[in-house]
């Protein structure tokens, strides 16, 4: 009786010392079953859970998410422009952090005379037999050079990517106009403006066609309503200019309001572009998920951006039925800045951290975003778009430097 007794105390003691590590302290549960078995077994139980869920109010951190067993397979897609190098951050960023993904690279152009149908069609293999990848901007020329779509809408179609979604979200310690917002942009991408059906009916004519269809409006209405019930949000604000285009952007007002009947529970309302613009620079507050057309949410993306610190802080997320595609949520080459070593990790690097949490490994996508946010906290280490005169590179490591294990 007193050996069990003081076997007990030391089981106890045990269990209160390895508080913060997850791994070990699992592992300690099964040993302890297996050590103990002479004694009351539910007594253990009950110690062990108690002992690894004490929290920070008892002056012991909640234990972690445990780490991933297996390796992940992504595609990767640098695109133009500064993509490459801040693809080159989150390689840097996932070593460091021990992240269990590895990546298939593809390099896919229209500007450097890297795209081709055996390539495009490499991309969308890859991404089919993955099911996620991550990707820069695939910068799209103006020229007409006989193809109206592009290798981007291209990609968006082939894997049904209908769904874009940006979340706008102030980053703690970098003052805006405009403080502590938190909304989401989603946005259908596989019709509307860009449907890529334009031609010159007479010589100085041309007509393009914007495309609106009932069966799409209902399904990008249906993934903002269900998105906004996952997420506990309260409001989803339908977004269009059916007092002009009263037969396109009417059909996709309607459907909107059909399916808002379906979420009582979810307030319902809509409102103009040109008035969402306004408004969003006024009082973006009043908004909380915002659904609309392909163009619409374009312009909105940008916009929303630039209210929390632009193209270089704001990560965004594609999805189709089947497939997750993370890219930045204002999409911008940054031409101008290739090789100056000046461009912002941070919405790329945050969009890696979706796509590791989309994979569950909640992990490395808290020790990613958690790192990211403490830099700009600090405000030590900023990119000049935020005010600062730190290089990528000292970003990237400033990130690194702050991944807590």
């Amino acid at each position: 009786m007193v050996k069990a007794q003081k076997l007990k105390s030391a089981i106890e003691d045990l269990c209160l010392s390895l508080h913060l590590k997850s791994t070990m302290a699992a592992v300690l549960r099964g040993s302890l079953v297996t050590l103990a078995k002479g004694l009351n077994g539910a007594w253990l139980q009950r110690l062990c859970t108690r002992s690894l869920s004490l929290t920070s109010s008892q002056n012991v951190l909640e234990v972690p998410p445990a780490r991933a067993d297996s390796t992940f397979k992504v595609t990767m897609v640098p695109g133009d422009g500064v993509g490459p190098e801040l693809m080159t951050a989150v390689k840097e960023v996932f070593k460091a952090a021990d992240v269990p993904v590895e990546f298939e690279e593809f390099h896919l152009s229209e500007v450097q005379n890297m795209a081709s149908e055996e390539k495009l069609d490499e991309v969308l293999a890859s991404m089919k037999n993955n099911r996620v990848a991550i990707k820069g901007k695939i910068h799209t020329p103006m020229e007409y050079k006989g193809e109206l779509a592009s290798y981007e809408m291209r990609l968006r179609r082939k894997l049904d990517l209908f769904a874009n979604v940006v979340h706008v979200n102030s980053l703690p310690g970098y003052s805006t106009r405009h403080n502590n917002l938190d909304l989401v942009i989603i946005r259908e991408q596989t019709e509307g403006e860009y449907s890529s059906l334009e031609h010159e009916s007479v010589s100085g004519v041309v007509e393009c066609l914007k495309i609106i269809t009932r069966v799409k409006s209902r399904r990008i209405a249906k993934f903002a309503f269900d998105y906004a019930t996952k997420k506990g949000r309260s409001k989803v604000t339908a977004v269009h200019k059916a007092n002009i285009m009263k037969l396109g952007d009417g059909l996709f007002l309607q459907c909107c309001a059909e399916i808002a009947e379906l979420y009582p529970k979810i307030k319902y309302e809509n409102i103009i572009i040109d008035n969402c613009c306004m408004q969003l620079v006024q009082n973006p507050y009043q908004f909380d998920v915002l659904v609309m057309p392909n163009l619409y949410g374009n312009i909105i993306d940008n916009l929303a951006a630039g209210l929390v610190g632009g193209a270089g802080v704001v990560p965004g997320e594609s999805f189709s039925a089947e497939y997750a595609v993370f890219e930045t949520g204002a999409r911008h080459p940054f031409a101008q800045a290739v090789g100056r070593n000046i461009a912002n990790p941070t919405a790329m690097l945050l969009s890696a951290s979706n796509m590791l949490r989309h994979l569950n490994l909640e992990y490395h996508a808290n020790m990613v975003s958690e790192a990211v946010k403490k830099v700009i906290k600090q405000g030590k280490v900023r990119t000049s778009d935020l005010g600062g005169y730190a290089s990528s590179e000292e970003f990237t490591r400033a990130v690194i430097a702050n991944l807590a294990f």
